[in-house]
């Protein structure tokens, strides 16, 4: 074999690794940051040992065939928006990418650029199909689970459901938190509004 041949060879091979080693990195984040930022939905972030996912967040219209099933649960004593009020619903998906068993979090606000805060409403998931509720996921397991009502309607999410203030349409962006068990903050998407 000529000089010249061999020289390709190794060419052809070296470039081969550099795209192997390309490749292989694709998707490559760090495992568990202690806070990580999602800017908008469909960003993946992890807080504590678990991946969170912003499927959509937006205004609800409890009039509408779809955002009434979304409003359905409310604790006794909820009442409705007032004139300067909305209902607003975040639905988040996540995914246990550990070797052990993880809870999910389910302690959430959302902060205004002012500073004020948001806290969700604890909807019944006996009622809402569509809550959000803390569950233990197995390994590469997911919540809202495979062939679930949440999983499988328009929003592929579970429901943290809000009652914001309009001037939270002055005050944008939204942040939402994800805490800890002590209200540390482990992770926080920016909402659209």
């Amino acid at each position: 074999m000529s000089r010249r041949m061999r020289a390709r060879r190794l060419w052809i091979i070296a470039c081969a690794a550099v795209l192997a080693v390309g490749l292989t990195a694709c998707g490559h984040k760090e495992a568990h940051p202690t806070l990580a930022d999602a800017n908008n939905n469909g960003g993946y972030i992890d807080a504590g040992p678990v991946t969170y996912q912003l499927e959509i967040s937006r205004p609800l219209n409890p009039y509408s065939a779809e955002d009434s099933q979304y409003v359905k649960g409310l604790p006794s004593g909820t009442t409705a928006p007032s004139a300067d009020e909305f209902w607003y619903g975040v639905f988040l998906w996540a995914k246990n990418q550990t070797h052990h068993d993880q809870t999910t979090i389910d302690n959430f606000e959302i902060v205004d650029t002012q500073g004020f805060a948001y806290y969700p409403i604890k909807v019944d998931p006996n009622v809402n199909a569509f809550a959000w509720t803390s569950q233990t996921i197995a390994p590469n397991q997911i919540q809202p689970g495979p062939s679930t009502v949440a999983s499988d309607g328009p929003t592929q999410g579970g429901l943290l459901l809000f009652k914001l203030n309009n001037d939270a349409f002055s005050n944008r962006p939204l942040t939402l938190y994800l805490l800890g068990a002590d209200n540390q903050r482990l992770g926080s998407i920016s909402l659209n509004l």
